[in-house]
């Protein structure tokens, strides 16, 4: 299973990293909370199946199954603007203050492609520690 610990969240995004077990190894960034409305907002905390499927845009990734919600991703990406209620993962935070982003996401998505490698589902939890 992995676990998304989401440690900061404003109107620029909101922002968590994802852990192996107890070891972080990439960071995320998400839309703000907008109560879960489609495209706009991350989605609330919990714990979610995840399944391989094949995405037009981004190819081969995990969707993650929320209910009345539908194909929210992982993907890369390091704008707010880059995603339209997925997580997006990379390597590390950057940006200012008034442009938050998250940086190297190829190479951060990547290694969370391949701690998936062989495996068609997983387990995600989802946690705000240090949101909202």
């Amino acid at each position: 299973m992995l676990t998304l610990l989401r440690v900061g969240s404003s109107d620029y995004g909101t922002f968590g990293v994802l852990r192996d077990g107890a070891i972080p190894f990439a960071v995320t960034m998400e839309p703000p909370w907008r109560n879960n409305a489609t495209d706009v907002s991350c989605i609330p905390p919990g714990r979610y199946t995840c399944r391989r499927v094949i995405s037009p845009h981004f190819g081969e990734t995990f969707e993650i199954v929320v209910p009345g919600r539908e194909h929210i991703l992982f993907h890369p990406g390091n704008k707010l603007i880059d995603t339209k209620g997925c997580v997006m993962v990379a390597e590390e935070f950057g940006g200012t203050d008034m442009l938050p982003i998250i940086v190297s996401s190829k190479r951060g998505y990547s290694e969370f492609m391949a701690k998936q490698a062989g495996q068609d589902t997983f387990e995600l939890e989802i946690m705000d520690i240090g949101t909202r």
